[in-house]
């Protein structure tokens, strides 16, 4: 898993690492592949971009992010089998 640790990654890395998917020392995108290995591939995506939206939205896009997230919830939903 990759961590971020002071000095050896960029601050304001805008591209790579976003702050606004970043809680502490672990990236959201670390979290998700750890998450989404457990799931069939037909809704790990659903459930990541559920992941990604639920984690950034106090930081970014706020209701409408918990709107995306519910709607790759129910994605997963119908596409779990």
């Amino acid at each position: 898993m990759r961590k971020l640790v002071s000095g050896t990654k960029k601050q304001n890395d805008t591209v790579n690492h976003p702050s606004h998917y970043n809680y502490g020392d672990i990236e959201v995108i670390d979290f998700i592949e750890q998450v989404t290995k457990h799931y069939n591939p037909n809704v790990a995506y659903n459930i990541g971009n559920a992941i990604k939206y639920l984690a950034r939205s106090p930081h970014k896009n706020g209701k409408e992010d918990m709107e995306k997230a519910r709607w790759y919830i129910e994605r997963a939903f119908e596409n779990w089998e």
